[in-house]
């Protein structure tokens, strides 16, 4: 046996140890990469982030590389478990912990204030994230003519707000949000800009979403952070009953799906027309174009138990206009929703999250918020 088969079987073997299956970073399953100077096994995703950081991780493959001797014991007394308890020993509750699925710049930062700026390895430390007030500039999208604009934005913890500004020395803010109408997504791909973040928030009962990123991917995700820090001081106040367990979920969120589709009218004589969907729990939103400011329309998805259903294909005798043939029926109290997807796989996919949601019984706040979907104007 060679001496690179000897070591590629001694990783495999440290592998097996608990935590070692997963990246030490983002959880991905069956990393193929090592830190083999902070001891921890990654995926080929993470490895390329941390050999951004060259003085402080040296990566390795587990499979191409030449391991020496010492580097193999290094691993094997150090490894993912330890490492997490000596690198995320402190790690706020509010603060997000990307996984595999997330973008680049989220991870990146989570990886850099982690093994670089050691930010969670000392209990007690004050967070940038924490200091009751954040004020600075982003570039922020246009409602009307799509243009990314430096604006300022001030986050005020005592108020639980997000203010923003046309000018630097303005007088008075173009906006305020409250805090716990607010979900924050990083949308890379949507806006176009690798550290590109969606604020939407709730104004005069219809969702509006805004655009924003920093060049600086640090001050990005230092924002978000600190809005979840925020949120989730807000929560402690208005639910001071409640666990962090429970009131970390309600937090920023991720949507469950989006993408385009084709829907008719309430009457269903209408044409199918392509609109882009955001699920973004029980809200189901339709946009003209995925950057608008306002959605077209929104569905509030209950639960099964209160007349809220979801099956696949059109009532019989719908006439489908459209080159979409992947019909999908949600039914309401109120009426049915018409919608066609260009691929069965996407037809299946909503179908799935349709169903998860309608299967999970409603808070306190959801029927507050099928009320307000009710009465509104």
């Amino acid at each position: 046996m060679s001496a690179n088969e000897r070591a590629t079987r001694a990783l495999r073997e440290i592998l097996q140890n608990p935590g070692n299956d997963a990246c030490a970073d983002c959880g991905a399953p069956d990393p193929g990469w090592g830190s083999c100077s902070l001891g921890v096994f990654i995926c080929l995703a993470c490895s390329g982030i941390h050999r951004n950081i060259p003085d402080i991780s040296k990566v390795k493959s587990l499979s191409l590389s030449r391991w020496e001797d010492h580097e193999m014991q290094f691993m094997a007394e150090n490894g993912n478990e330890l490492m997490k308890s000596k690198y995320e020993a402190a790690v706020p509750v509010y603060y997000y912990k990307p996984t595999h699925k997330d973008c680049q710049v989220l991870r990146e930062q989570w990886i850099r204030a982690k093994y670089e700026r050691k930010e969670f390895s000392e209990p007690g430390r004050n967070f940038t994230y924490e200091e009751g007030t954040r004020d600075g500039m982003l570039m922020k999208r246009g409602r009307d003519n799509g243009q990314f604009l430096s604006r300022r934005f001030v986050l005020l913890e005592r108020e639980g707000t997000l203010k923003y500004f046309t000018k630097y020395d303005a007088k008075e803010p173009k906006a305020v949000i409250k805090v716990d109408s607010i979900n924050a997504t990083f949308q890379p791909e949507k806006i176009g800009n690798p550290n590109g973040l969606q604020i939407t928030y709730l104004k005069d009962y219809s969702t509006r979403n805004m655009f924003v990123y920093h060049e600086n991917g640090k001050e990005i995700v230092d924002w978000f952070n600190a809005i979840r820090a925020v949120q989730l001081h807000y929560l402690k106040v208005a639910f001071p009953g409640a666990t962090d367990a429970e009131l970390v979920p309600k937090l920023t969120r991720n949507f469950l799906k989006e993408g385009y589709m084709e829907k008719t009218g309430p009457r269903q004589t209408e044409g199918f027309k392509k609109r882009w969907f955001t699920l973004d729990h029980r809200r189901l939103m339709y946009l003209k174009d995925p950057l608008d400011a306002y959605a077209k329309g929104e569905v509030f998805l209950g639960s099964r138990d209160h007349g809220y259903n979801v099956s696949l294909g059109l009532p019989a005798g719908t006439h489908c206009n459209g080159a979409w043939q992947h019909g999908i029926t949600i039914e309401t109290p109120e009426r049915l929703f018409l919608f066609t997807c260009e691929m069965e796989s996407d037809q299946q996919e909503w179908v799935k999250h349709f169903n998860n949601v309608m299967n999970a019984p409603m808070s306190p706040q959801e029927y507050t918020m099928e009320a307000m979907f009710k009465h509104r104007p």
